[in-house]
């Protein structure tokens, strides 16, 4: 959404007043926070060019930024919107700065390298969500250089729901916690493609080339990164993980352990 003068300006019109079909937060906010000015949004396309930012220095403290600095930030111009009317925008140009790349470190890599499972979040070219849970040995999330990281697609209920999305809006969003060492997350947000196992193997020969018993991957996932940095620790809870025996390749649902009439009466 554009916006006249600053993005925090105050002024005599509310923003429902100006523009009928936001919703204005009530209930929290001083209510001089919320007489924002703001303007007929631009249409948006569903794919939009990779964003450029590297947190370099200290974050800016000014609560008065305009256009061009807006869009140098990550995030939504929604949330932009929202920092300004509960006056967390100083918080978070912070987190911005000193939290937010547009890369892989090394760290993050270390640390995607060795997780088991990964919670994917999709939406269709009309915006209609799906999270989905991805999971394997370490190593089934691969990084293939700072900017890129794939995971394997393999047969399953024949649904192609998140595949589906992708394939109409190609924004996801990856959440990876460690809930038994480090009990910390990583966000990683972007743009993927999808990339069938032959081709990307043909770039990537390194790539594994069977998990768990045996599982092949059909396909694969290749996230390119816009956005990565850290979940904090405070609420992840502390798990131990347990053995448990699978059939893998088959269609029972008994054995699989996914019967409905086991979790449904």
């Amino acid at each position: 959404m554009p916006w006249r003068g600053s993005l925090c300006r105050t002024g005599r019109e509310s923003v429902a007043a100006v523009h009928s079909d936001l919703v204005t937060p009530t209930g929290v906010a001083d209510s001089g926070l919320l007489d924002l000015e703001v303007a007929d949004p631009l249409p948006q396309p569903v794919d939009e060019p990779t964003i450029n930012f590297h947190p370099v220095g200290p974050a800016p403290t000014s609560p008065h930024m305009g256009q061009s600095e807006t869009r140098a930030l990550p995030g939504s111009q929604g949330e932009h919107l929202l920092q300004c009317a509960y006056g967390s925008q100083d918080r978070a140009r912070r987190f911005y700065g000193d939290q937010v790349l547009d890369h892989l470190n090394d760290e993050m890599a270390e640390f995607v390298g060795r997780m088991e499972m990964a919670f994917i979040g999709t939406a269709d070219a009309g915006g209609e969500c799906d999270s989905t849970l991805r999971a394997g040995p370490p190593g089934f999330l691969h990084v293939l250089d700072r900017r890129r990281l794939a995971y394997p697609e393999y047969r399953g209920n024949g649904v192609l729901a998140s595949l589906g999305n992708i394939s109409e809006n190609p924004h996801v969003g990856m959440l990876m916690i460690d809930f038994t060492e480090d009990l910390i997350g990583l966000h990683v947000n972007g743009r993927a493609r999808i990339v069938e196992d032959p081709d990307l193997r043909a770039e990537w020969p390194g790539l594994p080339r069977e998990f768990e018993r045996g599982r092949r991957p059909e396909r694969w996932v290749v996230v390119h990164v816009e956005e990565a940095y850290i979940h904090c620790r405070k609420h992840i809870p502390r798990m131990k993980p347990v053995s448990r025996e699978r059939d893998w390749g088959t269609d029972d649902a008994r054995r699989k352990g996914d019967e409905p009439d086991r979790l449904w009466p």
